[in-house]
């Protein structure tokens, strides 16, 4: 018998020794650049991009996910129509309720600045032992005693320049008819007015009543002074009624001390971080709108120095009342600096009798209020309130329009508020990055 024959086993799979790694070929040098590709970018800005441009064609999807060459590059942003469109009629509410109630709302503001320019003095004389309430008491009742005291004595004066102004207008067209030897423009516009006036009623007058028409004469109401009276009293006993409102509030605000302050850290709830975080807004109110009114102040002098010494360089009389009546005037923005210039033209003109003088002295109030209002104004407000010059301007425009003259004064304040509140809120950072500097 012969032996069977053994099947040969499959061979198994034995782990392979780790051999010598073959040699690397030797590295080639950097191919020299080919005069069509870019150059390198040699700023900093430059060399982000093009590293954000190979970040990007990193990781970009290959095949036809992939961007086509030469297209421009998407940001996709989903946007929320429902929050944004509520956000938007908030804004719109917000606003429509500022312009209806403005006679709540600018007392209450004026009553708020004040209260935080007041306060280190009544902080200062309580320390001298002076109570809150008294503090508050003596000097509000000295800016208020003060206030009147200057109108009075300016009273006369305003009074005598309203009844020159028919001299003056008289003057102003004698003085245009001597200049071009012929009729002022004024006079041969007034001339053609009343003789198209004198043809329309003689032509009215003349024409034949027509067969069936019933003539029909429009009367003009006469002037009653006794109206006019009465609706500028009104309108006088409405500012003073606003300005009682905003003394007693801006009173009882200083009399109160830190209230407010503690009321709001109550509200703000027991989380340790929430009550710092009101207090930092309220600090940074408070120091903005400190430094504003520092800014005001002395523009209002620098403004009132300048008029003063230019007016008395020209030989204007009373150089130095008014030089304070344009630093009291440069308070309100754009209207006291008119008001300014177009009274003193007419009294320089009333005294030297000519346009080339009253043209000097308008032309040099509106180059003062020009360059301290208009530009260092701005530029110190956007620097102690870290606001850009851009922001500044459009508040100014915004909060006029919204509020008249009152806006222009409050309208840089309150966006300070909002700012402060804005940089301290992490959803409204973004509003607040575009109020910043």
């Amino acid at each position: 018998m012969t032996a069977p024959s053994a099947e040969p086993l499959p061979p198994t799979s034995q782990p392979s020794t780790p051999g010598p790694a073959p040699a690397s070929a030797p590295a080639l040098p950097p191919a020299p650049p080919s005069p069509d590709s870019p150059p390198a970018p040699t700023t900093p800005l430059a060399a982000d991009l093009a590293a954000a441009d190979a970040a990007l064609a990193d990781n970009a999807p290959t095949g036809a996910a992939a961007f086509p060459p030469g297209s421009p590059l998407m940001l996709h942003m989903p946007v929320d129509v429902r929050n944004m469109s509520l956000a938007l009629l908030a804004l719109f509410a917000t606003v429509a309720l500022l312009h209806w109630a403005s006679a709540v709302f600018i007392p209450i503001m004026l009553s708020l600045l004040l209260t935080t320019a007041l306060r280190p003095a009544v902080e200062a004389l309580k320390r001298c032992y002076v109570p809150r309430w008294l503090g508050a008491g003596v000097l509000l009742i000295a800016i208020v005693s003060t206030l009147a005291v200057t109108a009075w004595s300016l009273s006369d004066g305003a009074a005598q320049l309203v009844d020159s102004l028919p001299v003056a207008a008289k003057k102003v067209r004698d003085n245009l008819k001597a200049r071009t030897g012929t009729a002022s423009p004024l006079d041969t516009m007034q001339k053609a007015a009343s003789q198209i006036e004198q043809a329309a009623t003689d032509g009215a007058t003349t024409a034949p009543p027509r067969r069936g028409v019933q003539r029909v004469v429009v009367e003009r109401p006469p002037f009653n002074i006794r109206d006019y009276l009465v609706s500028g009293t009104m309108g006088l006993m409405s500012a003073l009624g606003q300005l009682t409102v905003v003394v007693f509030l801006t009173y009882f605000a200083l009399a109160s001390g830190n209230l407010f302050r503690n009321k709001l850290l109550r509200i703000a709830g027991s989380s340790l971080e929430r009550r710092k975080i009101t207090i930092h807004v309220l600090e940074d109110i408070t120091s903005n709108i400190q430094r504003y009114l520092l800014v005001q102040v002395f523009t209002s002098v620098l403004v009132g120095v300048a008029t003063g010494l230019a007016y008395w360089a020209l030989g204007l009389e009373n150089a130095a009342v008014w030089g304070v009546v344009a630093g009291v005037l440069n308070l309100a923005p754009y209207i006291g600096s008119a008001l300014t210039a177009g009274a003193s033209a007419l009294v320089a003109f009333l005294q030297f009798g000519t346009l080339d003088m009253a043209l000097a002295i308008g032309g040099a109030s509106l180059v003062i209020h020009t360059l301290v209002g208009n530009l260092l104004t701005p530029w110190l407000t956007s620097r102690t309130s870290h606001m850009s010059p851009v922001a500044v301007f459009v508040s100014v425009l915004v909060w006029g329009w919204l509020w008249g003259l009152w806006g222009l004064l409050l309208g840089i304040p309150v966006m300070m508020a909002v700012k402060a509140v804005c940089d301290r809120v992490e959803d409204l950072k973004a509003v607040g990055e575009l109020l910043g500097d």
